[in-house]
């Protein structure tokens, strides 16, 4: 029908009419209403079409992700039409292909704002940019007056002006010139233009944060219970600038108190300020190769705001009492003043637990850490009973000189003193989460839900493959992935189960509505103990606040998704740039190595060869089979493995080898590697799990 007719049969006043047409437009800009012909209007999922963000892989292939549902639509070929990866699109649905829905682009609703980076090329006058961005699969013409005097083959940005031709290629312009590829800093620069990344804040906000850190607190202080005899200290790593939660803990007749002290962020950036809405639309901080991009100014991030040793800090603790075995008795959520005796880095702590020297720094805290030790070393075993999962993966370590050059690549060893701190945040986080739930009130939950059935069945068929059962029910535990994890620990493909159980599980997000966080096995949870650096945790805070005055805002649970909307975007961009990041600087620092040799385990297998991850360093490249010259080899899939036809010499993963860099592709963040061991022949087959097999040592890893 029309406008006017459905105003009529929704009798919409006249003075409502104007607001009316409005909203229809709305409705229409968001893809859930379509515009017909002759002026007339219907809804969209009674016209199989289907509106959401498209995203496009690196062959080109597109993919729609549609709000509400986990599955996705494939995008047939040739059926993008002007989409790019990340625009908003409207899909008219043509039904199945290969066992999975299908449709065409019919229109786009919203191009996506991220910045377009790339180099720039001129080739006898004909201007354009190729994005490095390999998921946005076309040039950029950019037209000479267009191109702010940009050389040839120089890093820029460029903003998309117009593109309505399928057949032809997008025109844009050049807004900012980044300088050479190869100059110091333009790596993360182009990283931190590609993902939209906030560098630097406005005099406003910079101003606010001059304010709120000269307010005087004396008043407040007196307000608030006073914690600073206690002993408290925070841990952190050795380089942290940043201390947003410290530690406490005592004995007591029935167990322990543990005291998580977090700074109050809160009382230093009013609600509605510019600062606050900043931090709002930073949504987390965001940490890159030695940089960090705060999502407050340092004058507070780092200092007012900061748990720093001797100092008063105002902070919101959760006093939390346990019983021997970590079953929790109960707590209390407190506004107080604290200062921290100690500022003690993971690694001394870890040294301290090893061989029970006591250092000038941790003599003051010795008792307390004991003490601290065994109650985490309960919680663990608490959580691991309940099915609490707990993935060991490898987490880069990159050391830079001044200039931003790689100096040393290795990975981060997780640490007891890591788990520690770990085990007492996930309690705290825990007992502010059931503290609002019980008082009735809306609350932002950090949610986890359990995988879907579909990813279930492909990541029990993989193990299959791998000579393991994992059976698969529509009301899967917890329990069983923990178990599971126990049962392939120590085999040689343990590394690569992990990751692929990862990726079988859905994201963890922020909403209003409580649904459990299924990897922690929790049944309520949020986000806390960082508001330094999380948006999320910030509101959390407010939230407690109001409840202890008794005004819960009205208009708090429009808030609350909004914020749950936006930081679960704001941190999977920081994750993704986090990523890219890491991979930039170890593919330049392997592009300095060419010909250099090392040991590394198989970490993947494709059709075209296998993936080798390099012992103590990180890194993976690949091994094409095109490379191996003594045999034809195939891959077989149903058992991931590469296998010579002739010879049976046979490679999968977790297999031992020796390679050498053969190239790398700064370009394309791709690095190849080349056998250079001769192995013995080992006639393929059937593989069983042999008894008694040795446990995998992972590479050793320097922090």
């Amino acid at each position: 029908m029309s406008i006017q007719e459905l105003a009529r049969g929704m009798k919409v006043s006249q003075t409502e009419h104007p607001s009316f047409r409005r909203c229809v437009k709305k409705l229409i800009k968001e893809g859930r209403v379509v515009r017909l012909k002759r002026g007339r209007i219907g809804p969209a999922d009674q016209m199989d079409i289907a509106v959401g963000t498209i995203s496009v892989n690196r062959s080109g292939r597109g993919f729609l992700e549609t709000e509400g549902t986990s599955e996705d639509i494939m995008i047939l070929d040739s059926g993008l039409l002007t989409a790019l990866d990340g625009d908003r699109v409207m899909v008219r649905l043509v039904g199945e292909r290969f066992g999975r829905q299908a449709g065409v682009v019919i229109k786009v609703l919203e191009r996506s704002d991220r910045n377009i980076v790339g180099i720039l090329h001129n080739q006898h006058g004909l201007v354009f940019v190729r994005p490095d961005n390999p998921r946005i699969h076309r040039d950029i013409y950019i037209a000479p007056a267009d191109s702010l005097n940009a050389k040839d083959s120089e890093k820029v940005v460029v903003k998309l002006t117009a593109w309505d031709d399928p057949h032809s290629n997008p025109c844009g312009k050049v807004i900012e010139r980044l300088g050479y590829p190869n100059a110091p800093g333009v790596d993360m620069l182009t990283i931190i233009r590609s993902y939209n990344l906030p560098q630097r804040f406005s005099a406003e906000i910079m101003n606010q944060a001059e304010k709120a850190a000269g307010v005087d607190t004396t008043e407040e202080q007196q307000r608030r219970i006073d914690l600073t005899s206690e002993c408290i200290y925070t841990i952190d790593p050795s380089d942290a600038k940043d201390h947003d939660d410290a530690i406490s803990i005592s004995k007591t007749e029935r167990g322990y108190r543990l005291g998580v002290h977090i700074a109050d962020v809160s009382f230093y950036v009013p609600e509605g300020s510019a600062l606050d809405i900043e931090a709002l639309k930073r949504g987390n901080s965001v940490y890159l190769p030695g940089m960090v991009i705060p999502m407050f100014p340092e004058v507070l991030s780092n200092d007012v705001c900061s748990l720093r040793p001797n100092r008063k800090r105002l902070a919101q603790s959760v006093i939390i009492d346990f019983d021997r075995q970590g079953k929790v008795l109960g707590w209390q959520i407190m506004d107080t003043v604290i200062r921290s005796h100690a500022k003690l880095p993971y690694e001394e702590i870890q040294e301290f637990f090893n061989s029970q020297t006591v250092t000038s720094r941790i003599k003051r805290v010795a008792d307390s850490l004991r003490l601290a030790r065994e109650l985490a070393t309960a919680l663990i075993k608490r959580r691991a009973i309940n099915g609490s999962l707990d993935f060991d993966l490898p987490e880069a370590k990159i050391i830079l000189n001044q200039q931003g050059e790689v100096l040393e690549l290795g990975s981060r060893v997780r640490l007891e003193s890591h788990r520690l701190i770990e085990e007492f945040m996930l309690a705290a986080n825990q007992a502010v989460a059931l503290e609002i739930f019980r008082k009735g009130k809306p609350l932002l939950y950090r949610v986890h839900d359990k995988p879907s059935l579909e990813k279930l069945n492909a990541f029990s068929d993989m193990m299959k493959r791998l000579g393991h059962s994992f059976p698969v029910s529509k009301h899967i535990k917890p329990i069983q992935f923990t178990r599971f994890l126990e049962q392939v620990k120590g085999l040689p493909e343990a590394d690569f189960i992990n990751e692929l159980m990862l990726r079988s599980m859905q994201k963890a997000v922020y909403q209003r509505e409580n649904i459990g966080h299924f990897g922690l096995a929790f049944t309520h949870y949020t986000h806390f103990t960082s508001p330094i650096r999380r948006y999320p945790d910030l509101l959390v805070h407010r939230l407690l606040r109001a409840l202890k005055k008794g005004k819960h805002p009205a208009a708090v649970a429009h808030r609350i998704d909004q914020a749950a909307n936006h930081c679960s975007k704001t941190e999977q961009t920081a994750e993704a740039a986090e990523r890219e990041a890491v991979r930039t600087k170890q593919v330049t620092f392997m592009s300095r190595h060419l010909g250099d040799e090392y040991e590394g385990v198989i970490s993947g297998t494709v059709s075209s060869g296998f993936f080798v991850r390099l012992h103590n360093i990180g890194v993976e490249g690949l091994v094409r089979l095109s490379s191996i010259d003594d045999d034809y080899y195939h891959y077989d899939e149903k058992h991931f493995r590469i296998i010579g036809r002739r010879t049976g010499r046979s490679f999968r993963m977790g297999d031992a080898v020796k390679v050498s860099v053969a190239s790398v592709s700064q370009e394309r963040k791709e690095i190849d590697f080349s056998l250079t061991e001769k192995r013995k022949t080992r006639i393929a087959g059937p593989e069983k799990k042999a008894k008694g097999r040795k446990r995998y040592t992972k590479r050793q890893r320097k922090r």
